[in-house]
């Protein structure tokens, strides 16, 4: 697809265009062709993680074809306009980022441009990549294959009886628990009782107060715990 129609799509869930979805637009084109993959795709073989969420995520999803709600494009929020695209099949990862002082330089490709933000809006679109972004390859610190996980896997949590997906289950001395009951909730209910909690977890046979065992796929906002560096590659 074109670079027009692509901001399109994007602009579309937006009341405008705005840089930065041109940034995540020319980012996932530009990943593509570092991956050698077309997109955007209708498949899974790609996966992305980006650095951080709003529109910059808007403009990714567009280029790509990767979305929250297929399991391709995960937010781990390091406040950075950047973003690793995988190809799941060869386990090969490229990450990508606006290069140094693009805000500046993009006034020379949008002479005509009466602002700074018009002036990136327009020079995002013009600026050959290698000025506009700088490419690399990076190599995953988890493991891929525990990270897709396996397809129908749940499993339900011991202390608080709700669902667990793809994994994400943390076992302490053979109990199965959730992040949350295993101390990690980023919420907390009026209603918790921790003291309760403790006590049925002592029922179950597990000491409150020692760390998790955690998957090695697991991955804990806003950075990712890295327990193994397995690679993995299919197709």
């Amino acid at each position: 697809m074109r670079l027009d129609d692509l901001l399109a799509i994007s602009a579309a869930n937006h009341e405008r265009l705005c840089p930065r979805q041109v940034l995540g637009v020319r980012m996932g084109l530009a990943a593509g062709r570092a991956l050698e993959l077309d997109v955007p795709r209708r498949d899974k073989r790609l996966l992305v993680f980006v650095e951080t969420d709003g529109c910059f995520a808007d403009g990714i999803s567009a280029a790509t074809g990767c979305q929250v709600g297929r399991r391709t494009l995960r937010v781990i929020d390091y406040g950075k306009v950047a973003a690793t695209f995988v190809d799941t099949w060869t386990g090969r990862a490229v990450r990508v980022a606006p290069g140094s002082n693009v805000r500046q330089r993009a006034r020379a490709y949008a002479p005509e441009a009466d602002d700074r933000w018009q002036a990136q809006l327009l020079g995002y679109q013009r600026m050959p990549d290698d000025e506009l972004l700088t490419i690399q390859d990076v190599q995953l610190l988890f493991s891929l294959e525990r990270f897709i996980s396996t397809s129908g896997h749940r499993v339900e949590c011991q202390l608080c009886g709700e669902e667990i997906l793809n994994e994400r289950e943390v076992v302490r001395d053979g109990v199965i628990l959730c992040s949350a009951c295993a101390g990690e909730a980023y919420y907390a209910c009026p209603y918790d009782n921790p003291a309760q909690s403790i006590e049925t977890l002592a029922t179950l046979g597990v000491e409150g107060n020692r760390p998790p065992q955690r998957f090695p796929s697991q991955l804990s906002l806003p950075r990712v715990e890295a327990e193994t560096s397995e690679s993995w590659s299919r197709g």
